[in-house]
């Protein structure tokens, strides 16, 4: 069934209701009551590291909202992209320095500050945390958990490359992967990143290597010693700036002859969020702290190769529970498309993606070989609630990179490899297509892979073709010359979708509105708002699409004297 409702609140669709002119929002419900019952776990640890939920943020003017949240001019020019009328919302305020400095007081210290999560990540012991648990305005208080590094345990590099034919650029080692994603084509019609500015996190970058020498390295940061040196320092494990060097130099390397990656002409923000000593998997709270640094800066992709499951359990892996994967989510509805890798985990006991992979917005890749056959260890899908995972996938298996050490190059084996090619070609997508949102940027590079007819959950649906997806027809055309102002579409986000999407409507005079929902052949499959009267104004209209299977609709929207048609892709 095709069920659409009309509200007054953007809350379903991922979109924050409008700030008042003074705020005191509160963003969490589970304060008060027995303090000891906001603790969610327990072991016999002397120190832990949690998070702690606040109840509310400080008032402030909307006049203020957007130098109160200290975005960059690039982060609110591209949150215009999907949220024109707010770019800022309650998530991107700050916290209330009132409660953080009363935390500060009962911890032994404060790791990172979250102001989408309105959280602080802490080190305490069992009566530190107790003490801050019966502070009034905490909510909740859940752990971050660690994971030692097994003795011996090393990063997966393979043998070495023989360099092959060059094209108009000489890609060297690179050659095979990047004609497997037809990047030289996208790369031979001027489109190489430019313009685009990406992140990526990881556990540190060794930007001495000739690699690196030509790309625009805007910003970095290390989330681990609080300082901006991301490559090995003093503390560090000698293998700690390892994989992030070899995941940067599949993306966005540049040596002809020997490496070109996807994206070498774009803006980068490196972000060292790992511990190689301490985390495995590695430590969500330094994830969410590079996340919200990035936007801040202007991210407009996130390409990671980070993943977290030894805490969670497969039933996590339903798109809402994971703080990574929440954080996922909450970028992709602020403008910035996400890449993340599906995990190394098919041949083991878990076998599924892990998080954020799990995210229902961001673009999960999995690993193929040179002939495009999945990998043995590439995570499978689907997710615990049936979506298909991965989304898509790209070369991870004798992938060409640098040696971390700063000469030479090797080769390396996982899904790290081959999600920094898709995050590559996301950037040259948007190079190409500056106006495109996040959701447009997915949906051209799943419909345009290889499987796309046939999507399932070990290859998604199949390798990317870069040049396809720049080609891609996002959208229908109007099928009538309409008048711009008199009915339009804002947004329809998300799409894909599973199992609402929200499509958000521009209406200048008082008309009688029809919405329906079309198949490929034409055949109206559901009506809604048959004669509906919309008034002037902007009309949240919550789309859910109940029994229908998988695959590419049509909504077509019929105004007084406008008629507007969408693709709207639904994955089950």
């Amino acid at each position: 069934m095709f069920n659409l409702f009309i509200s007054n609140s953007d809350s379903e669709s991922g979109f924050m209701p409008k700030i008042p002119v003074l705020i005191m929002i509160t963003l969490a419900t589970l304060s008060a009551g027995n303090p000891s019952n906001k603790i969610q776990f327990s072991d016999s640890r002397s120190i832990h590291t949690a998070w702690v939920y606040f109840d509310a943020k400080p008032a402030v003017r909307v006049v203020d909202a957007i130098a109160a949240s200290g975005l960059t001019r690039p982060s609110i020019d591209r949150r215009r992209k999907v949220r024109p009328d707010q770019p800022v919302t309650i998530r991107d305020l700050p916290l209330n320095s009132r409660y953080v400095w009363q935390v500060d007081r009962h911890c032994r210290r404060i790791r990172t500050r979250s102001k989408w999560l309105n959280a602080v990540s802490v080190e305490a012991d069992w009566n530190q945390l107790q003490a801050i648990a019966e502070l009034p305005f905490v909510t909740r208080i859940t752990r971050v958990v660690r994971r030692t590094r097994p003795p011996g345990s090393s990063s997966r590099i393979g043998g070495h490359l023989t360099p092959d034919a060059s094209r108009t650029l000489d890609y060297g080692y690179a050659q095979e992967q990047m004609d497997q994603i037809n990047a030289p084509l996208a790369h031979d019609n001027g489109y190489y990143g430019q313009g685009v500015i990406v992140l990526m996190l990881d556990t540190g970058f060794n930007l001495e290597h000739e690699a690196f020498d030509s790309l625009d390295i805007l910003a970095v940061w290390d989330f681990v010693q609080n300082d901006s040196v991301v490559a090995n320092q003093a503390g560090d494990h000698s293998s700690q700036h390892n994989h992030g060097t070899q995941t940067f130099s599949v993306l966005g390397g540049y040596a002809p002859g020997n490496l070109i990656g996807p994206a070498f002409g774009a803006g980068f923000l490196l972000a060292k969020t790992e511990d190689y000593d301490d985390e495995f998997q590695g430590e969500e709270d330094y994830y969410v702290a590079g996340m919200e640094w990035g936007d801040s800066l202007g991210a407009e992709v996130a390409s990671n190769s980070l993943g977290y499951l030894d805490w969670y359990e497969y039933s996590d892996m339903d798109g809402n529970t994971a703080v990574t994967t929440n954080i996922i989510d909450y970028a992709v509805s602020i403008g910035i498309t996400c890449v993340v890798a599906v995990g190394n985990e098919a041949n083991g006991d878990w076998h599924y993606m892990i998080a954020p992979a799990d995210a229902d917005s961001v673009i999960s890749v999995g690993s193929v070989n040179n002939d495009g056959v999945i990998t043995y260890f590439s995570s499978r899908g689907p997710t615990h609630d049936g979506r298909i995972k991965p989304e898509v996938c790209a070369r991870g298996y004798q992938t060409a990179m640098v040696n971390p050490d700063g000469a030479g190059y090797s080769t390396g084996n996982g899904t790290s490899f081959s999600a920094p090619l898709v995050g590559g070609a996301a950037a040259v997508v948007l190079s190409a297509h500056p106006d495109w949102t996040p959701m447009e940027i997915r949906e051209a590079l799943m419909m345009t892979a290889d499987r796309s007819a046939t999507p399932d959950t070990i290859y998604g649906y199949g390798v990317i073709d870069l040049w396809a997806a720049i080609n891609y027809p996002l959208a229908v055309e109007p099928v009538e010359s309409p008048q711009p102002s008199d009915l339009a579409i804002n947004g329809l986000y998300p799409n894909p979708f599973n199992p609402r999407t929200t499509l958000i409507l521009a209406v200048k005079t008082s008309q009688e509105v029809q919405v329906e929902l079309l198949d490929l052949r034409g055949r109206v499959v559901a009506t809604e708002l048959d004669g509906t009267v919309l008034s002037p104004g902007r009309h949240s209209l919550v789309i859910s699409a109940g029994g229908l299977g998988s695959g590419v609709y049509l909504c077509r929207i019929m105004g007084a004297r406008t008629t507007l048609v969408r693709k709207l892709l639904l994955l089950k």
